[in-house]
């Protein structure tokens, strides 16, 4: 945690999480989700759109998508925007929103993001467990034998593929605790996992928690850093659910709590 104290570090990750939340491609603008296929889809505010905005230019542009993920948009000003899924480009800019093409297994939905939305200014910090330093934990990094190949389940109800390839042994509270990572990045591992907390006063789905300072055999898990998941803040997320590995049979009373 180089020379910070516990309490420094904490507040600055504090600022850095509210940063994350307000930030124009967070998600507290998103205008919503609708599924599409194969065709071609008018957006806009008007009438006529098949994707019809609350807010903007009556035609936004047209968007045309291939069963092949890739496809064109062309906006009623502006240059056209090539779209490839294998490449990467599954998203763009379009004045003052934010589109995105999701993939969920064979399913694709479009999502919307407004600039200019007033939400995230109104968003109020959310309310989280007094700081506890035992809660922060260093964990052995573990290999799996095999990766383990998994079926995740989604709050929208939509079954997806997954893989995990590493888990974290530790002990907190007394107990030995074993999680298993299913979603982030090599250097920042994701961990989906749901305690007793959820009961009363956490999410009732899961919460999320990311491995730091990783090495090769160990990594820390703070659970002051802890969050709601972005279907907390959203209808237009598609969450993953946590796999049973990481169902926990102790109340771990650290991190953001439910929001009001």
């Amino acid at each position: 945690m180089s020379d910070q104290t516990f309490d420094e570090a904490h507040a600055e990750w504090l600022d850095g999480r509210m940063a994350f939340l307000t930030a124009e491609s967070g998600w507290l603008n998103i205008l919503g989700r609708w599924w599409i296929g194969a065709g071609d889809w008018q957006i806009g505010s008007g009438a006529d759109a098949d994707i019809r905005l609350p807010v903007g230019p009556e035609v936004l542009g047209r968007l045309t998508l291939r069963g092949d993920d890739s496809g064109v948009f062309r906006p009623e000003a502006g240059d056209a925007v090539a779209l490839d899924r294998a490449a990467g480009v599954f998203a763009w800019r379009a004045g003052r929103f934010l589109l995105e093409i999701m993939a969920l297994g064979a399913f694709r939905a479009l999502r919307i993001r407004d600039t200019q939305s007033k939400a995230p200014a109104q968003l109020d910090r959310p309310r989280y467990y007094p700081l506890d330093p035992a809660l922060r934990v260093t964990a052995a990094w573990r290999a799996l034998p095999e990766p383990l190949d998994l079926t995740i389940d989604t709050i929208i109800g939509i079954p997806l593929a997954g893989r995990a390839t590493h888990e974290a042994r530790f002990t907190v509270l007394g107990q030995e605790i074993t999680l298993l990572a299913t979603h982030g990045t090599a250097e920042r591992p994701m961990f989906v996992f749901r305690d007793l907390t959820s009961r009363d006063e956490t999410y009732e789905k899961m919460r999320f928690v990311f491995g730091e300072e990783m090495s090769a055999e160990t990594l820390v898990i703070d659970f002051n850093r802890a969050v709601n998941p972005p279907c907390a803040f959203t209808a237009h997320a598609a969450c993953p659910l946590p796999p049973r590995e990481n169902l926990l049979s102790l109340r771990i009373e650290a991190g953001e709590r439910r929001l009001t």
